[in-house]
């Protein structure tokens, strides 16, 4: 007599038969599960341990994805990647000593460069490239430099909850030995001899630190630079042009007013601060124009602010 049967479980009308007699399924059901091994004798109790124990990781898989996605929901990236995603680029990637970079030059030979610094996204965003090869056809040599030298560059899919301890190794303020090896780039490989910088997001608060500190560079445009980073410092050393959006969530406008505070109380080059209405974090270089139309003005305006920026400091 079968294990079954001694347990009265062998009687055709028995729900409770056809029940074992299937295999139940482990996630949705365990302890069915675990009775079934027993009484179908199919399993070891070794087997069946092992059984659950591979289900308890399976789950324990499931709750950990489903806690981090709520984590991004309650705490979501406020940046946008930006829209340009199928932009191939008109330059092309170099090998800058230890840096890798993407470089554009214009068509007529020029002795301007602009060193582009990228966003937490990284120097291979399709968005940054579309501006550096923006600068080259307005006469620019301008090179995006890998400036988190091969770290990897934040995705939207990342964690929010992260973003801190990501960033630790990834500091705006410790960028010099990568500048100086692209400003002897420019220098030597591609003539330059008037070198500016713009930075966004990120490269934004890259770029205030450099206007601070480096006096090689002749200017500089900070796109939405996080302010909080150098927010105890206003001396600057070059002209430098500060964009920012009145509806960024990760700048507040408090932030931008006190910078302009101290920049009137410290500072002894020309400055400017510009805020344009209505716009979001990211409005210069990660919305595209053409899907934009309410935003296609400010978007424009920021783009030629910048080069005008550029053309009268270089």
């Amino acid at each position: 007599m079968s294990d079954l049967s001694a347990l009265g479980l062998c009687d055709k009308g028995s729900t409770l038969r056809n029940s074992y007699l299937k295999k139940p399924d482990p996630c949705t059901h365990p302890f069915h599960f675990m009775s079934w091994c027993f009484l179908s004798g199919s399993h070891s109790v070794v087997a069946i341990h092992a059984e659950l124990l591979r289900l308890a990781s399976a789950v324990s898989h499931t709750c950990c994805a489903t806690v981090s996605h709520m984590a991004n929901e309650l705490r979501p990236c406020p940046c946008d990647i930006g829209d340009r995603s199928d932009y191939g680029g008109r330059g092309q990637e170099v090998q800058v000593g230890h840096i890798k970079a993407y470089v554009c030059k214009p068509p007529a030979g020029t002795d301007k460069a602009v060193i582009v610094i990228h966003d937490i996204f990284g120097w291979q965003l399709p968005n940054t490239r579309y501006m550096a090869d923006m600068l080259a056809a307005n006469g620019y040599i301008a090179i995006c430099p890998d400036f988190f030298v091969g770290q990897e560059a934040w995705k939207p899919s990342n964690d929010w909850a992260s973003f801190d301890d990501w960033l630790k190794t990834r500091n705006a303020g410790k960028i010099d030995k990568e500048v100086d090896v692209i400003l002897k780039y420019l220098s030597e490989q591609c003539g330059a001899k008037k070198i500016g910088v713009i930075g966004f997001c990120w490269g934004g608060a890259a770029v205030q630190h450099l206007m601070l500190k480096n006096p090689h560079l002749k200017t500089g445009v900070s796109l939405y630079g996080v302010i909080r980073f150098f927010e105890d410092r206003s001396s600057l050393l070059h002209p430098t042009f500060f964009i920012f959006a009145e509806k960024d969530d990760y700048i507040p406008l408090e932030q931008v007013t006190l910078l302009e505070q101290k920049l009137k109380q410290n500072c002894k080059v020309d400055y400017e601060i510009k805020i344009y209405p209505g716009q979001t974090h990211g409005f210069v270089h990660r919305k595209r124009e053409d899907i934009s139309p309410q935003d296609k003005p400010y978007i424009e305006e920021g783009r030629k602010d910048m080069i005008n920026w550029l053309n009268k400091y270089l």
